[in-house]
């Protein structure tokens, strides 16, 4: 019996952390990756277009994948989108958010910052988060879009010294604000993990984000409470690989067959 499909879908990479966590966590699905080159970045774009975007997008990976659970990979698209999508498709849907309640529950100096897109900085969701989930503490929010931009279009080939420094350039904007907790507010940002551990490591700042709880909320929906049950399960033989797609119609940069030979997936070619 051929595995379920759980698919992950965000603007490019940053979601595949996401994805690795959920696969260690819960093996025994067959997991499909995909990266919307055509619509990148969702975090400059209006509301109405990442609704557009990634509705159209899900909606392709319904049809030829056929997912029991599609998990929205991407914290602008999830707080911009999700209702939406759960309103259009019957398909579950797990978004990612930024983990503002972790963070505060953290913060022992009740001064935590969230780095993110312009999109999510500026967005309703965030502002409900902080409200629901940190109204005691101070949090400062600055959008980093360039960054995600190195990430997706350079992160691969970029020296070490190239990706401390353009992350050292954003942690230097929360040093005089006096945080003690950090959350990655953005997917494509956990690429970049051992660069902010190490600086933040510094400066006595905690770093937070979201994998944990949203490879909880996936076992949760996927099957309930019998999570230890279905972790005893395997793929057959004969099982599809884990697969990476593709949006767009330009032939497929060599960063992404890089990408998934890192995270152990098979390149598919567009969607």
């Amino acid at each position: 019996m051929a595995p379920d499909t759980v698919a992950f879908l965000d603007s490019g990479i940053g979601g595949l952390p996401y994805l690795d966590h959920a696969r260690r966590s819960l093996p025994g699905y067959r997991y499909v990756y995909v990266a919307d080159r055509e619509n990148f970045p969702y975090g400059g774009k209006q509301p109405s277009q990442i609704i557009d975007a990634v509705t159209s997008v899900a909606g392709r990976v319904m049809r030829r994948e056929d997912p029991r659970l599609i998990v929205i990979a991407c914290n602008t698209a999830s707080v911009v989108a999700l209702s939406a999508l759960r309103e259009r498709f019957a398909v579950p849907f797990v978004g990612v958010v930024p983990a503002v309640k972790p963070a505060a529950l953290r913060s022992r100096c009740r001064k935590v910052g969230v780095l993110a897109t312009q999109a999510t900085v500026e967005g309703d969701y965030l502002a409900r988060l902080i409200r629901e989930h940190a109204s005691d503490c101070s949090v400062v929010s600055l959008p980093a879009s360039t960054l995600v931009q190195f990430v997706e279009q350079e992160g691969a080939h970029a020296s070490a010294e190239e990706r401390r420094r353009r992350v050292q350039a954003e942690v230097a904007r929360f040093q005089e604000t006096g945080i003690d907790t950090l959350v990655l507010g953005c997917t494509h940002f956990l690429l970049l993990e051992e660069e902010f551990s190490r600086l933040l490591q510094d400066e006595g700042i905690a770093l937070v984000d979201s994998r944990d709880g949203v490879s909880r909320q996936i076992a949760k929906l996927l099957h309930g409470g019998a999570a230890q049950e279905r972790l005893r399960e395997h793929r057959g033989d004969g099982a599809s690989p884990d697969t990476f797609l593709v949006t767009g119609t330009q032939p497929l940069e060599e960063r992404y067959a890089g990408y998934a030979r890192r995270y152990g997936l098979s390149l598919g070619g567009a969607l």
